[in-house]
């Protein structure tokens, strides 16, 4: 995988709120939007995957039986990046909205026809992103749903057969961004790439070509800081993303994404499989960032997808040799919800005694019982022990905080607490603080005898060097006294000898939270689905 700087989508973003700004999009309200997505859901049946039923929410069947721009009212589900501006990733193509669409550069279509188009339905249910060579530019599409419909939690999946990617030059995504990229920008807002693919960008990855998908997600305080986590699927031999539709997915849940990939079944289709090749849980998420995924908001939802074709740039590499056009065939988006899924046994955890500081003898594990064939659940832990803290570990291959309903053998749990020592310190000669009785009397011995040696001198001499000096290791044994004695408390901050501010000996514990696919709300342990607690013995 490439460094976090260059994976796919990282710089995209940057010129993505002056895009936004510039645009002038005629849009319905929420209320309608809405009910355009929902009512694309009629006729798309529930399907189960092992004991959990899928329900569509909102869809999008590009049903229509004439070709046409996307929509009958397209601005109403649909707005569109437009313009040339190479996007952060020095990207050769011009976006193209549909005919007159506000904000469309010279050169895009004024007019209807299947053949130059770079958005359309093509009356055979499905959408078309189509990249054309016209006089030497490239035009494409970025279509998004920004202001129109707007996406938090459950099963998002898009149905879609790729353009060629044997050769260099084109790149299409099917990803999303969170809905508040305008106020806290890339990638605090959060992305997630659930099907990327290119051909030969040693920037972005390894040769792909037609048989291989990057799933990623970027997030971080800033651009300069952006990380990433990434996982890819390769198909079975024979397979290819341009020659069959394959369904893009992931299930998002609270603290929790699962990509997959699976042929698309039919929209009557009572079951499906889903067998997720990458997942990223909030515990993954790399030191100085934040999990970007569970931000709760009921007015609007958190992100909002987009569907795109790029042309050359950062992962699309060499521009493609030929004059196109090439073609993005979509033939469904949709959103599902998972029935409730009941909590997860958690067993009864073995106690945990340690001595604080140790790094053996300091785990507990046990096999977690989740409802079978519901997926994938996610762990995470804290504790009462003050200085300490714990970790998740589960022996799951595809994340070390998740484990799977339907594995067998049953998969374990267990749970590390690393504590900090307390041992008394070596003492110091002076300036101790918060010393045991006997080192602060040492100290102070050693200052009264040093004062009367320094009294004999004076007394002898009566110098006022002398008189100097005995004033000050007398003033000195003074504030030893004073502030330099006491016994050294548990938990304390420790300059020298006496306790060293580690873990306290005494009886605590540690819990386990455990959140389902079905958890929908915004992270906390405090709406876990199952919790169980480990009592903690530090020695």
């Amino acid at each position: 995988m490439k460094g976090a700087g260059n994976f796919p989508g990282m710089i995209i973003r940057r010129g993505l709120a002056a895009v936004a700004a510039a645009l002038i999009v005629a849009i319905t309200a929420s209320a309608q939007t809405s009910a355009s997505w929902t009512a694309g859901c009629a006729g798309v049946s529930a399907n189960t995957a092992g004991n959990v039923t899928w329900t569509p929410q909102l869809c999008q069947e590009f049903s229509a039986t004439t070709a046409g721009p996307p929509d009958s009212t397209p601005w109403s589900v649909w707005s569109f990046d437009t313009g040339n501006s190479g996007f952060g990733n020095n990207e050769a193509e011009t976006y193209c909205g549909p005919p007159n669409y506000p904000g469309n550069p010279a050169g895009c279509p004024t007019t209807f026809n299947p053949a130059t188009a770079n958005s359309y339905l093509d009356g055979k249910g499905h959408l078309v992103i189509q990249i054309v060579n016209a006089d030497g530019t490239w035009y494409s599409a970025r279509m998004k749903t920004q202001n129109t419909q707007a996406f938090q939690y459950g099963r998002i999946e898009a149905s879609a057969e790729l353009p060629d990617l044997s050769s260099p030059g084109l790149w299409p995504a099917f990803w999303w961004l969170g809905t508040d990229i305008s106020s806290v920008s890339w990638p605090a807002c959060g992305e997630s790439d659930i099907m990327e693919a290119w051909a030969d960008s040693t920037t972005c990855g390894p040769p792909a070509g037609n048989t291989t998908n990057h799933s990623t997600i970027h997030y971080g305080p800033s651009s300069a800081d952006a990380m990433s986590n990434g996982g890819t699927f390769t198909f079975p031999a024979g397979e290819q993303m341009n020659t069959a539709f394959y369904a893009y997915g992931v299930i998002w849940s609270a603290n929790m994404l699962q990509y997959y990939i699976n042929p698309p079944t039919p929209s009557s289709a009572a079951t499906s499989d889903i067998q997720p090749f990458f997942i990223v849980t909030a515990s993954d998420v790399k030191s100085g960032a934040s999990w970007p995924f569970d931000i709760v908001n009921t007015t609007t939802g958190p992100v909002f997808l987009l569907l795109n074709v790029a042309v050359g740039g950062t992962c699309g590499g060499t521009l493609p040799s030929g004059a196109g056009p090439y073609q993005m065939l979509v033939d469904y988006i949709r959103e599902y919800s998972p029935s409730a899924i009941s909590a997860p046994g958690m067993g009864n955890p073995p106690p945990i005694t340690v001595t604080a500081g140790a790094t053996a003898g300091n785990t507990s594990t046990f096999t977690p019982s989740p409802a079978p064939d519901t997926g994938y659940v996610y762990f995470s832990c804290d504790t009462t022990a003050p200085q300490a803290s714990c970790s998740i570990k589960t022996n799951d291959p595809l994340d070390q905080y998740v484990v799977n309903s339907s594995a067998s053998p049953a998969e374990t749990v267990t749970v590390s607490v690393a504590t900090t020592s307390n041992a008394v310190l070596p003492p110091s000669f002076f300036g101790r603080k918060n010393a045991p009785p006997f080192f602060m009397i040492t100290d102070v011995g050693i200052a009264l005898l040093l004062g009367a040696a320094a009294y004999k001198k004076f007394r002898r001499r009566r110098t006022a060097a002398a008189a100097v000096g005995f004033a000050g290791v007398t003033l000195l044994a003074v504030l030893m006294i004073s502030c330099g004695g006491g016994g050294g408390s548990a938990g304390g901050n420790n300059n020298g000898g006496g306790n060293s501010g580690g873990t306290p000996a005494g009886n605590y514990t540690v819990s386990v939270y455990a959140f389902t696919e079905s958890n929908t709300s915004n992270g906390a342990n405090a709406h876990a689905d199952a919790k169980v607690s480990i009592p903690l013995t530090v020695q």
